[in-house]
């Protein structure tokens, strides 16, 4: 097992960032870490890399225990964090030699791994990396935390702020670097990236949903989603929040995600109500059940359990 965590807790004085949350990740997998900010994947990170002690639980990187191994986890593992850290003043290339020479290595060592990636940015090797798009520093950093060839890949929300581009392009990446064993840890907020990965846990206020792969917790959702729309889109969310039997409403794209409480529910009996309501060219139609439904399904049951707890 590459990763392993149980009953991992950390609270920042009355909030509890991690809640006794358990998960494992195989070698050679690309395992993503699914949720909003402030639901604790920075916390869980810092804990993994050694930058910070839980309060209570164990967890082991590359068979390694983050308290007692620290220094050899450290040589171990790449770590991309969610801002961009390198050294500004630097160009592309002092950065990456710098960061070869601390982990006693060379770029060219290690140049077959980083290949891939480093050719998109060596045009501008004598640039300085604040001087770079988002992109070219994502590519840059990506590069710098894989120069010393890591067993453990962590990165934090690498593609927050970049580009719809550049996201596919980083991705793409990922599951090259996949090809050479090494084990990435990703978090993301974008739950469309779900899909990109083998396994992904959903996380929410430090406590985890599910684990399992993107496909295996789709199936497993059970509740019809409707996709319902109408001209004044405001009015219509107002309007169907007060549909006697709604259970979920959010708005997903172009359209308006409903779901009802009743088993025996009839979307001709929706369509009667919002006619009445004098909602005009009223549309609705089964949805296609994404990664995000289910979790805000599941997020929504989590609230409410809480709450009468």
């Amino acid at each position: 097992m590459s990763i392993s965590v149980h009953n991992l807790s950390k609270s920042y004085d009355k909030i509890k960032a991690l809640d006794a949350i358990s998960f494992e990740v195989n070698e050679g997998e690309l395992f993503g870490l699914i949720g909003p900010d402030g639901a604790g994947k920075t916390t869980l990170f810092r804990i993994l890399t050694t930058l910070l002690i839980a309060d209570e639980g164990v967890a082991k990187v590359a068979n390694m225990e983050v308290v007692k191994e620290y220094k050899r986890i450290r040589e171990s593992v790449g770590y991309m964090p969610g801002r961009f850290s390198l050294y500004q003043d630097l160009t592309v290339l002092e950065n990456l030699n710098f960061f070869a020479t601390i982990f006693g290595t060379t770029v060219e060592e290690n140049y077959e791994l980083i290949k891939d990636i480093y050719i998109q940015i060596e045009p501008f090797k004598d640039r300085r990396a604040g001087k770079l798009s988002g992109g070219m520093k994502q590519k840059l950093a990506l590069c710098c935390a894989l120069i010393h060839k890591p067993k453990v890949l962590f990165l934090d929300e690498p593609t927050t702020g970049v580009d719809p581009v550049s996201r596919k392009e980083f991705w793409d990446m990922l599951k090259r670097l996949n090809k050479h064993g090494i084990t990435i840890l990703v978090s993301t907020p974008y739950m469309d990236e779900a899909a990109l990965c083998d396994r992904i846990a959903l996380i929410q206020h430090g406590k985890l949903l599910e684990v399992d792969s993107p496909q295996n917790i789709v199936d497993r959702h059970q509740k019809i989603i409707y996709n319902v729309s109408a001209e004044n889109t405001y009015r219509l969310i107002q309007d169907l929040k007060r549909f006697p039997t709604q259970e979920a409403v959010y708005a997903f794209g172009e359209f308006i995600h409903y779901t009802d409480s009743k088993s025996s529910f009839s979307p001709e009996e929706l369509r009667a109500y919002l006619l009445q309501n004098n909602h005009k060219n009223v549309d609705i139609h089964t949805a296609v059940t994404t990664i995000e439904d289910v979790f805000m399904d599941l997020a929504s049951t989590f609230k409410s359990e809480a709450i009468e707890n």
